[in-house]
């Protein structure tokens, strides 16, 4: 079961990924769990990214409100 910070930070890894602390816990959770993935661009910079584990369980908390 994830915490409502982490949900949050999902939502924001999927919405606002700027906007996330790398080192936050709620981050390394997810990571953890893989409901998110760091994606190296081309650029060389570093993204996050939803997983589909990760897309599955926004679309199931969407489902419920």
């Amino acid at each position: 079961m994830l915490s409502p910070h982490e949900f949050t930070t999902l939502m924001l890894v999927r919405d606002a990924s700027d906007q996330i602390e790398p080192d936050s816990a709620e981050l390394r959770t997810l990571l953890e769990r893989q409901l998110v993935i760091v994606e190296l661009l081309p650029s060389g910079h570093r993204r996050l990214r939803t997983t589909l584990q990760g897309d599955t369980v926004l679309q199931a908390i969407s489902r419920i409100h």
